[in-house]
């Protein structure tokens, strides 16, 4: 008897989050690793499920527990066009070359073809509002650094 492959879940689109972060702020070295945290200032969201604006509200909390390992923990608030709001609260991994994950944290742009950017985004909303199925759904992204700041693009999990 052979077995086959089970089909992966399907993607759906959802958003690009364009996040700003101002200058990050070096923690040094710990026994966890280097650690700094990047402020959230704001940004954008567009896609075909929700639009709207990355608040002033939040940080990136980084972690470098090897010259080519980030391990990501970013919590910030959308305000959708509509008025309503959502937590992101987005786990990340990303891998490089240790020199140009080196000149990622200096501020540079490094090829994204050149480095492993995965995340997982959890999106709370109001319980009783038009987006409380957020609060049921399994979400999955990839992500870019920029020098400016980062950004991901978000799928819903069927």
């Amino acid at each position: 008897m052979t077995m086959q492959n089970p089909a992966p879940p399907a993607l759906e689109f959802v958003a690009t989050i364009d996040v700003e972060v101002s200058e990050t702020i070096n923690i040094g070295a710990t026994a966890q690793g280097v650690r700094r945290v990047a402020p959230i200032r704001g940004g954008t969201v567009s896609g075909p499920v929700i639009s709207g604006r990355v608040l002033d509200a939040g940080a990136d909390f980084q972690r470098y527990p090897t010259a080519d390992l980030a391990l990501l923990e970013a919590n910030y608030v959308l305000e959708l066009e509509d008025g309503h709001r959502i937590l992101v609260e987005n786990r990340a991994v990303r891998v490089a070359d240790s020199d140009d994950l080196a000149k990622m944290m200096a501020g540079q742009q490094v090829d994204p073809s050149r480095v492993y950017f995965r995340c997982v985004p959890a999106l709370s909303a109001d319980d009783s509002g038009p987006y409380a199925w957020m609060n049921r759904t399994l979400f999955v992204g990839t992500g870019e650094r920029r020098p400016e700041g980062v950004r991901i693009d978000v799928f819903r999990v069927e």
